[in-house]
This record gives C-alpha cells, sequence and structure tokens, in this order.
C-alpha cells in the first residue's frame, strides 16, 4: 500500500535501518516497559504501521486487533514523515513495539533486533509465494511474515497514445520516443517519480542485470546498465518528463489530474485511477533497455516483523500468527478491500475475485512473468550507493564508468562486512 498521506517512502525507512544497525546490538527492553496489562488477559501487545494513505486502513487493521482475545493489542498509527524515525527510535528504547511492520533488512537480523519466525511460517510456507519467504530468509531462518505484494508498473492512457499514434513501449528507446511524443504545452509524456529513484532497480533488472547475485557479489556494474543510464540522461534532458510533481510516484494523482500520459506507480492504485480515468488506463512493466534485456516489474509490499528484544516474545508471535497466518479473511479484506494488492498467500491470491480481470488481471500476469522482489542482503548503504549513481549520472551527466567505480566501494565494504 501507499503512503499517500505523507513524503514518506520505503528507502527513507531503510535509511532508518541503516543507522539503527550501525548502533551495533541494542540494549535489552526488558520486562519492565512501563505498560501495564489490559483486556481479559491483563497482557499487552503493541504494533507500529506507518499511515497508509487508503481510506479504511487504519480502522481495519484496529479491527482486526480488537478481535483478538488473548492480550489487547495497541496500534500505534503513525502519520507524517516521520515513521521510520519514531520506529527505530523507539526500539532502543523500553517502549519499543512488540510487532511492526518494515521491509526485509538483514541489518535487522544482524543485530538481533527481528525474531525467527520460522516455527508459525514453516508449516504453511509452501501456500506462501516462494520469492516472498525467500526474500525474508537468512541462514535457512525466516525473519517476517508477508502482508501483502505491491507490483509497481507503467500507467498509462490508451486515449492519448492512440491520438499521438503511439504504441504502448517495449523497450527504453521507445519509452522515451513515446514522452517526446505524448508531450504538449499541457501534459508532459511521463512521470516517473520526483527524485527518479524508484526505478533506479527497474532499469537494472530490465537491462539483464540484478543488484547482487546468487553468491552476494556485484551483479549491477554491467554494459548494460551504463547504456541504461546513458538513455535515462537522454530522457532527463529532454524536457518530456514531469519534474517537481505535487506528489511522488506512489500517489496517483499525476495521471489522474491529467498531469502526464505515462506514470510509474503501484497497482495499489488502480482503484483510484479507475474512479478517475474509467477504462482509459492501462499497465505495461519497465521496459527491456537493451536486446538481452527483459521487461521488469518491481514488487514492493509490506511484512510484519516480532521485535526479539521484546517483553513477550512468545505471545507477539502467537499475535502474528493469529492474524497474519490463520486468519485469511483479515489478510484478504487487507489486501482487496482498500486499494489492489496480491495476497502472499497462494490460496489466497488464487481465489481472489477482485484480481480476475481488466486491468488488475493485467497487473497479476506482469507480476507473474517479470516481477522481482527485494533482496534482504541489498543494504541501504547499497540503495544509497546507486541513488548517488543516478543524481551523478542522469542529473549532472557524470560518466557512468566512474560513477559505477565509486559505487563498488561502498557496496563491496559493505559486503565484506555482512557476508566476509
Amino acid at each position: 500500500m501507499s503512503a499517500l498521506s505523507s513524503n514518506w517512502d520505503r528507502r527513507s525507512v531503510l535509511r532508518a535501518a541503516a543507522g539503527l544497525a550501525a548502533l551495533g546490538p541494542l540494549a535489552a527492553c526488558g520486562s519492565n516497559n512501563g505498560r501495564s496489562g489490559g483486556g481479559s488477559s491483563g497482557k499487552e501487545l503493541v504494533q507500529y504501521f506507518h499511515a497508509y494513505g487508503e481510506a479504511g486502513t487504519e480502522q481495519a487493521i484496529k479491527r482486526y486487533a480488537k478481535a483478538y482475545d488473548k492480550a489487547e493489542v495497541t496500534t500505534q498509527w503513525i502519520t507524517g514523515s516521520d515513521f521510520e524515525s519514531k520506529l527505530f527510535a523507539s526500539l532502543l528504547t523500553k517502549n519499543a513495539p512488540d510487532v511492526f511492520e518494515f521491509h526485509p533488512q538483514i541489518q535487522l537480523v544482524k543485530s538481533g533486533q527481528v525474531a525467527d519466525l520460522s516455527d508459525i511460517v514453516d508449516p504453511v510456507k509452501d501456500d506462501f509465494n516462494p520469492a516472498d519467504i525467500a526474500s525474508h530468509t537468512v541462514d535457512g531462518k525466516i525473519y517476517g511474515v508477508r502482508m501483502i505484494d505491491d507490483p509497481q508498473f507503467f500507467f498509462y492512457r490508451p486515449s492519448l497514445l492512440e491520438k499521438a499514434g503511439v504504441e504502448v513501449p517495449t523497450t527504453l528507446d521507445e519509452l522515451v520516443e513515446a514522452a517526446a511524443k505524448l508531450t504538449t504545452d499541457k501534459v508532459k509524456g511521463l512521470f516517473i517519480g520526483n527524485d527518479l529513484h524508484a526505478v533506479i532497480n527497474p532499469m537494472i533488472w530490465s537491462a539483464g542485470a540484478d543488484t547482487l547475485d546468487e553468491k552476494n557479489r556485484i551483479a549491477y556494474h554491467t554494459e548494460g546498465v551504463k547504456e541504461g543510464l546513458k538513455k535515462m540522461r537522454g530522457l532527463f534532458t529532454s524536457g518530456h518528463l514531469l519534474l517537481d510533481a505535487p506528489a511522488d510516484y506512489w500517489d496517483p494523482s499525476a495521471i489522474d489530474q491529467g498531469l502526464c500520459a505515462i506514470q510509474f506507480c503501484g497497482m495499489w492504485a488502480m482503484p483510484q485511477m479507475q474512479k478517475a480515468l474509467g477504462d482509459d488506463i492501462g499497465v505495461f512493466p519497465f521496459p527491456k533497455v537493451t536486446d538481452s534485456g527483459k521487461p521488469s516489474v518491481y514488487n514492493g509490499g509490506w511484512s510484519m516483523f516480532v521485535n526479539a528484544k521484546g517483553k513477550d516474545v512468545d505471545l507477539a508471535k502467537e499475535y502474528v500468527k493469529w492474524l497474519w497466518i490463520d486468519r485469511k479473511k483479515y489478510q484478504e479484506d487487507w489486501s482487496l478491500s482498500y486499494g489492489f494488492h496480491i495476497p502472499p498467500r497462494s490460496s489466497l491470491a488464487a481465489s481472489a475475485g477482485k484480481l480476475k480481470s481488466g486491468l488488475p488481471a493485467e497487473g497479476v500476469k506482469l507480476f507473474g512473468e517479470y516481477g522481482h522482489f527485494d533482496n534482504i542482503g541489498w543494504t541501504q548503504s547499497m540503495i544509497t550507493a546507486l541513488e548517488d549513481v543516478f543524481a551523478d549520472c542522469v542529473r549532472k551527466d557524470g560518466d557512468p564508468e566512474a560513477a559505477l567505480d565509486k559505487a563498488d566501494v561502498t557496496v563491496n565494504r559493505e559486503l565484506e562486512k555482512l557476508f566476509g
């Protein structure tokens, strides 16, 4: 789901995670956390969520929690742009949450901050998307329960493409050309976010490369990626790219309000787009960058983690199992009633009627054919290193080889610390 009510994005959260990891082992919370017992059992749990933009999400999470009868579960619904700072600051204190949503992040595992959830996930592991399991696994142990899968792709206005005589792009070159033909004095051809960061990994994948290989070695420093950077530079300077939009890529307002003809965004925004544009909306993956490349779709999403230093880890794990493994009706409601998301449970995804036809079905198809998932070993320092490459090569016309060489130094240093 998006964070439409704030300027928050997933990379700002990961920056906070990097800061957390830098602190090393965290202080134990201890049993006296200043919270008195509540509910019929006299027990309490606290869960942290960032404020989703979709209407009804806060009420839904609190409704699920209220139905749990083994503890009183309090939800901290954190608004504004400071979810990450509040979460990671709290994890250093006795008032830390017992469970919290986040993304796969190896620093949390290495610092002992998140609990091993293998015992509650293993019995149903085969019903989860295997890639979701893999992205939460370190040394054979599973450290999170996926709540939603959020594929991201390009949305476009078929009427505007038809009027301009433009076919749906299948290559990055075609996308650049389409942006030029679709740009008018009132509409920009393309919007990929204000900071461009959302398309870094898709561009790498569509160039036939990856962030890391299966042995946790650099896999992004290729001729195809360098070619992609040069093409992105041309797009950035073309005048056909919407820059400084009122909201970032995760908000569909740019395409909904006619500011652009094509926008990079997430599947979560489909209902809003359909409400604003009716049937005049389509989707396509990030197109291939080189002849040897392949289209790609980034899978975002959110997962639930248990604070390994909480006051009652077993109770927290029991609650996570109750809600995100045992209660399929709640999981289905969370995936399909507040925007569109793909349930990570295969059985739920197979029965999700709202995703069976039209635009949602096309999104699911693209996700299945071209989806890429988070690599738990790809840390914030590494993410920032490639953001710096984009800043240098796309915004400032720097040399791709030199910029990638510089990134390699940072990434290799991090890999050495993590994997030896």
